[in-house]
């Protein structure tokens, strides 16, 4: 790890994105902060003993912030199965066979299947499932993560328990218990190496920040403890999503687990992949089925008050226009409790908000509500054939992640990807957010950025030690925090797969350098 500190090293020759300085082709960094920013003649002439970087016209943005991640099952997915490339039922199967004969782990652990991009339309039975695996145990994650097939081992562990299915996915409760089995089986040495995987998998991408969604019924306290332990980038802010009623309590749980805010996958709902999301109207293509809503307006305001009153972040999972009703109305029993001016001055965030309407969003706006929001889930659910579509009826799906909506409203746009369930790729989620399926539903290029890099930072600001100024800018005084792209434009870099990442840079420490690819 390079450390650009007390030299002054001099950015040469690129396209540098900084609004303040829009024709920039130089920057200076100093003792892990910007100190200037100009045109290359100015550069060479103010800082004449600079260490130089050539940068050859790539273009230079501020670090992306993933405001959305889950660190460890990203990292196992890494070495582990992934399935999100299957294109069909067998080839799933497949799949298992060959992990199941490769892999000695006590549990085989694989993630990514969507039946709903299958021909058959349908996942595995536990019966396929089982001679595929051989009998052992095998846990796989839907893509959404909110159900799992697994083997008769696992599955038995579930049995009789809210959401358990003899023959298919196991949901809800159910999908709890194995997926707590199923990470207990991790040992420490195989989570440790599965975290370090999954951070140089982030800053090979140009993300210089995460933010953890941890939970107990997520993750664990362990598991949370050891990523925040971690030296080096990127940064990570964590997040555990417990509830609580007292400010107390909440002191308490953020004391026993160091996370920056009871926020994140805090759940109201689930997912609608798993159709246990909350809706009003019922899933279209399971008429008696309305989703899970597993927190009501009460719970809601009483953990919403209990995190203003003792200083920090609240926040929930919450998808479905049943849930998102819910989460509104929680909140103004909050406002009556606590005072609008003491829970906006929290920044509470809410994770993905996918079916929300203008009156929820301004009412949101006004409590200074975050959307943590994931731009990818549009680009791989949306449209006419996705999988929006095939739960929701058509109107419906035409109304989901309403960027342009949320925006309008004030309300702050943060955006991340929910790794695993969908990919680090920032330069994906900003492609994703300009050109959404649904006219009118998408975002400006600028403000895209804006909302992976600022409003990133702004979602984490009440995080230990705050968020400094300028954090997720390229300004004078800001922290030298950036990626440098393969890239001549903003234009360039959203076309077609995305640039490489050449170098990111974290607090003035270079902490991702593609084969030395820059001349100094």
């Amino acid at each position: 790890m390079t450390v650009l500190g007390m030299t002054t090293t001099l950015l040469l020759d690129g396209r540098i994105h900084a609004p303040e300085n829009p024709g920039a082709t130089a920057m200076a960094v100093r003792d892990g902060n910007v100190l200037w920013l100009g045109a290359d003649d100015a550069g060479r002439a103010r800082y004449p003993s600079a260490e130089v970087v050539a940068l050859d016209g790539a273009l230079v943005t501020p670090a992306f912030v993933d405001a959305h991640v889950h660190a460890t099952s990203t990292g196992l997915l890494l070495s582990g199965l992934d399935l999100t490339s299957c294109a069909s039922l067998d080839q799933c199967l497949d799949a298992v066979r060959r992990f199941a004969a490769e892999s000695a782990a006590p549990v085989l652990w694989g993630h990514g299947w969507d039946e709903t991009r299958w021909p058959q339309r349908r996942p595995p039975t536990r019966a396929e499932l089982d001679e595929a695996a051989g009998g052992r145990p095998v846990y796989l994650s839907r893509i959404d993560v909110h159900s799992a097939l697994v083997t008769t081992p696992l599955a038995a562990l579930a049995n009789g328990v809210t959401g358990y299915d003899p023959d298919g996915p196991l949901s809800r409760e159910a999908h709890h218990v194995v997926r707590g089995a199923a990470k207990g089986a991790v040992t420490p040495e195989q989570r440790g190496a599965a975290q370090r995987a999954f951070l140089q998998h982030a800053v090979a991408r140009g993300v210089g920040c995460v933010h953890e969604c941890a939970g107990p019924d997520i993750s664990g306290v362990g598991d949370l403890h050891d990523l925040l332990s971690a030296s080096g980038a990127p940064e990570v802010v964590g997040y555990w999503g417990e509830l609580v009623d007292t400010a107390d309590r909440a002191r308490e749980v953020l004391a026993a687990t160091r996370a920056h805010g009871l926020a994140g996958d805090l759940f109201c709902d689930g997912a609608l992949g798993s159709r246990t999301a909350a809706l009003h109207a019922p899933y279209a293509d399971a008429p008696a089925n309305r989703g899970a809503r597993y927190l009501d307006a009460e719970q809601i305001a009483a953990h919403v008050a209990a995190c203003t009153e003792a200083g920090v972040q609240a926040g929930f999972h919450v998808i479905g226009d049943a849930a998102v009703a819910e989460m509104v109305a929680g909140f103004e029993l909050a406002e009556h409790r606590v005072g609008r001016p003491a829970l906006a001055a929290r920044t509470h965030r809410l994770e993905h908000l996918e079916m929300i309407d203008a009156g929820q969003a301004a009412a949101l706006a006004r409590w200074g509500v975050v959307a943590s929001v994931q731009p990818q889930f549009d680009a791989t659910w949306g449209g006419a054939a996705g999988m929006y579509a095939a739960r929701l009826g058509e109107e419906r799906a035409a109304r989901m992640n309403p960027f342009a909506l949320l925006s309008s409203t004030g309300m702050v746009l943060a955006f991340g990807s929910d790794t695993p369930v969908t990919p680090v790729d920032p330069w994906a989620s900003v492609r994703a957010a300009v050109q959404h399926r649904t006219p009118g539903s998408g975002i400006q290029v600028t403000d895209a950025l804006h909302a992976h890099t600022v409003g990133g930072h702004t979602a984490g600001r009440h995080a230990v030690g705050g968020t400094p100024t300028g954090a997720g800018t390229l300004t004078a005084g800001a922290p030298a925090t950036y990626a440098v792209w393969d890239a001549d434009s903003l234009e360039s870099a959203v076309a077609g797969e995305g640039p490489r990442c050449l170098r990111t840079v974290v607090r003035g420490e270079v902490v991702f350098d593609h084969e030395r690819a820059l001349q100094t």
